[in-house]
């Protein structure tokens, strides 16, 4: 995948990790960010698991929400607002 691919990828499965798991509001850079991690972490949780959501576009951004989901729980489980 291109660079630019990547991005757009992130900025999409951040924003809709962000939407589903409400009280994080990282902005779009922060979103972007957690967004391409949670993509390496959806793919590394989703192999452990043997679970496949496809090779495409939608797979990778479902999968990369799912991973942002699970980042921004942890944040928010470790970073609580006061």
């Amino acid at each position: 995948m291109g660079i630019l691919t990547t991005i757009i990828i992130g900025a999409v499965a951040g924003w809709l990790g962000s939407m589903v798991f409400k009280g994080s509001s990282l902005g779009i850079i922060g979103n972007i960010i957690v967004g391409i991690i949670g993509s390496f972490v959806g793919g590394w949780l989703f192999g452990l698991l043997g679970i496949s959501l496809g090779s495409g576009w939608i797979g990778a951004i479902l999968t990369g929400a799912i991973g942002a989901i699970v980042i921004l729980f942890l944040l928010n489980a470790f970073f609580k607002k006061k």
